[in-house]
């Protein structure tokens, strides 16, 4: 076991990027998981907190392998993986259909999460992206490609752990990635944390709410 929790990996990953603090960061979490993992990193950076809403699209008949992924935006952005489409199977009709059940659910959380906050302006800032860990990283390129679209000034990707081959790809797609643990024996994310309970909507809403508390200059962060 590498962490006890999300927002003991949190803090560990803050740590790691203490020298981003006072260079005009945004700390942008993958919702769910993610955001216990961010809050704890904005809070330590004294940054803003917002919310990439990305999704996986899983192969209909096996839902956890990513065909691609989609992120939300004036435009969505889709991510195919051809290698994974070709090798399912999977129809046009069938990868359409998929990708149309990902939006719905984006436009579902962006109401329940956000809704009528104004999205963080990342231009010409750091954009800091956090999430809990990553197996492919397929939508964590979604996410990274997604949000160039915002010009922000650089994008960091920072996770707890990763598989080594995924990290090391995605150095071509971020500007800085930070990654605590690179297990050469990978198997999946939770396996990596002693307490890796699914999180829902309203504590994805209250971490966010808290954060805009401390923002507005309200109650200090509690650790």
């Amino acid at each position: 076991m590498s962490f006890d929790n999300r927002s003991e990996a949190g803090l560990r990953l803050a740590e790691a990027l203490e020298h981003y603090r006072g260079k005009n960061a945004v700390v942008l979490a993958l919702p769910r998981g993610g955001v216990p993992v961010a809050a704890e990193v904005a809070a330590f950076l004294d940054a803003p907190l917002d919310l990439l809403l990305v999704r996986k699209i899983g192969v209909p008949a096996q839902p956890e392998l990513a065909m691609g992924a989609v992120i939300d935006g004036s435009s969505p952005l889709i991510v195919r993986n051809e290698d994974i489409i070709r090798h399912a199977l999977v129809s046009a009709k069938e990868f359409d259909a998929a990708c149309r059940a990902e939006l719905a659910e984006i436009e579902r959380r962006r109401r329940a999460y956000v809704g009528e906050r104004p999205p963080v302006d990342v231009e010409g800032r750091i954009a800091i992206i956090v999430d809990d860990g990553i197996a492919t990283g397929a939508t964590i390129r979604a996410a990274i490609r997604g949000l160039r679209r915002r010009n922000p000034s650089s994008i960091v990707l920072a996770v707890p752990v990763a598989p080594p081959d995924t990290i090391e790809a995605l150095r071509n797609e971020a500007d800085d990635v930070v990654c605590l643990e690179e297990p050469a024996y990978f198997q999946a994310i939770g396996l990596h944390y002693r307490d890796f309970r699914q999180l829902k909507d309203q504590d994805v809403i209250a971490l966010m709410d808290a954060a805009e508390r401390r923002m507005a200059g309200g109650s200090p962060p509690d650790h």
